[in-house]
């Protein structure tokens, strides 16, 4: 029953393909130095914007990254409030939370974002693989050694995942220019 529910609201959510031309217009100028990187899913819309270049020299690469953790900090205080106008307006037209990040230099930090439960199936053989994890430290538990592993097939299966992506989406338009039977 409830899986039916999850399915249907899913299906009613509105698709978010124009996030980032949406995003792009509505943000303010001058708050980054060029359109932000928008991901989408089915829970979560992340906005990440890239800060203004720090001026002045720096002794060393711990100064520098100390200082734009420091600028990025400062970015999040003062626009918090309209960042908040916004996501509203943006949760409103896409039925999805929204996520802020930014990026300055060789530093990027995202605010609040979603860690969504995912439930799974494991029979023992990948469940052997999680406890391996956990019991070498790796891991604190199950959960995080499976977050873990999730994020190291992603760095490395990237170009597979964007390739199938991309595959997914010329799908999607196949199935929209499809024949009209109405």
């Amino acid at each position: 029953m409830r899986r039916a529910w999850a399915h249907r609201a899913q299906a009613d959510q509105p698709p978010a393909d124009d996030a980032a031309a949406w995003f792009a217009g509505r943000l303010p100028d001058g708050w980054f130095t060029e359109n932000p990187v928008v991901t989408v899913d089915r829970e979560e819309i992340v906005v990440v914007g890239t800060l203004p270049p720090l001026e002045g020299e720096f002794a060393d690469d711990a100064e520098r990254a100390a200082a734009e953790a420091g600028r990025i900090s400062r970015f999040r205080e003062q626009t918090r409030d309209e960042r908040i106008g916004i996501a509203r307006q943006a949760e409103h037209r896409y039925q999805r939370k929204v996520a802020w990040g930014a990026r300055l230099g060789g530093t990027e930090e995202l605010f609040t974002t979603l860690s969504v439960p995912v439930m799974t199936r494991l029979r023992q053989p990948e469940r052997k693989v999680l406890d391996t994890l956990v019991a070498a430290g790796v891991a604190r538990s199950r959960s995080e050694a499976l977050a873990w592993a999730v994020r190291l097939v992603g760095e490395h299966a990237d170009a597979w995942l964007t390739e199938l992506r991309e595959a997914m989406t010329k799908v999607d338009d196949l199935r929209r220019q499809g024949p009209d039977l109405g």
